[in-house]
């Protein structure tokens, strides 16, 4: 088991390791009264699978347990969804001396969080990820939030849990396009902070093993919280990739385009365009999209409009009014922040795309 503590302003412990799940009484025993209320929050698809094992481990620490369920899949990453889960945290009677379980991926983990975030203004969560991609990245670093039609994750709040779960052996039961989806933001994480991490990933093996590539995609991430918990500087750098991912996902109408594949394209596309300015060495985007392919990833997404495309980029949360903050690479393990113009954004993007 390693456990690491995000040293934020509101600090917490991450555990990894095998068995963690079937351990979150005893965890959440540390940090909350006894006979306070749990709503565990869960999908569709995660609840037969772990949330009865969740449950029964916090009723032994001696916690009152309510279990709610939403549809499966990123279209429910929204409001309505929100609305719903209010509901169901009054029916449980929930209280600012209570808390809620967020057991699932990063869909659930947001919208969960988000909800747990704004209930009687903020009670605490507790994160269970159960993917690769809520693993080694949404459900550390207190970002909540959901969707709307005009984009991605543009309603939300800076919230940082009280505690994460991180249990490898979830991992097992992941159909391989879920886990080829968590690859694209472990490719990420190699992209911008460790070159070594990179070529481990492009070696191969990682599904055999994937808890050592977890805790250093954990660990990397926690270093860039802890300097820009509140993602005003150098927090950015996580967004390598999700300028254009961000985009292609909203065009795809969150259907079809996962957000770990759409990440990858983005990160391509964004390789180019620096390479194209000169300020990302050559060969970079090529390096980065055979590692995709490798992982069963896209590296293009041939039916989009770039026109679109760029269009779709104006809600991206990284743009000061005309200006916009890109997350490039000098190389593979150094990634920096270039702000620019807008207008001239596009025309280099235009340039460099098409």
């Amino acid at each position: 088991m390693t456990e690491l503590t995000v040293h934020t302003g509101r600090p917490y412990r991450i555990a990894i390791g095998p068995g963690c799940l079937g351990r979150a009484g005893a965890f959440a025993a540390g940090l909350f009264p006894p006979g306070a209320r749990a709503a565990v929050v869960c999908d569709s698809n995660v609840r037969p699978l772990y949330a009865e094992r969740v449950a029964a481990s916090l009723r032994g620490a001696g916690f009152a347990v309510s279990v709610s369920e939403f549809p499966a899949g990123e279209r429910s990453k929204n409001l309505k969804t929100v609305a719903g889960l209010y509901g169901a945290f009054a029916r449980a009677g929930l209280t600012r001396g209570d808390f809620a379980v967020a057991l699932g991926g990063g869909v659930t983990g947001d919208t969960a969080g988000f909800a747990a975030a704004t209930w009687l203004r903020g009670i605490p969560f507790v994160q269970i990820p159960t993917s690769l991609l809520a693993q080694i990245d949404s459900s550390v670093g207190g970002k909540t939030g959901v969707d709307l039609p005009e984009g991605k994750n543009l309603v939300g709040a800076f919230r940082q849990p009280a505690l994460v779960l991180i249990d490898p052996e979830t991992l097992k039961t992941l159909p391989p396009r879920f886990f080829s989806d968590g690859m694209g933001e472990a490719v990420k994480y190699g992209c911008i902070r460790d070159r070594a991490l990179f070529d481990s990933i492009r070696a191969g093996g990682v599904r055999d093993d994937p808890q050592p590539m977890i805790e250093r995609c954990v660990e990397i991430k926690r270093g860039i919280v802890e300097r820009d918990e509140f993602d005003t500087g150098g927090r950015m750098l996580l967004n390598f990739g999700h300028t254009f991912g961000h985009a292609l996902e909203a065009l795809h109408g969150y259907r079809g385009l996962t957000h770990g594949a759409a990440v990858g394209v983005g990160m391509v596309m964004m390789a180019r365009l620096g390479e194209a300015r000169r300020m990302t060495e050559p060969g970079t985007a090529e390096a980065i999209a055979s590692v995709l392919r490798e992982y069963g990833l896209p590296d293009r997404d041939d039916g989009a409009d770039l026109e679109k495309v760029l269009g779709a980029t104006a809600e991206d949360k990284k743009s000061r009014g005309d200006r916009i903050t890109l997350v490039l690479l000098k190389r593979i393990g150094e990634g920096f922040l270039h702000t620019v113009p807008r207008e001239e954004f596009r025309r280099t993007a235009e340039e460099a795309l098409r």
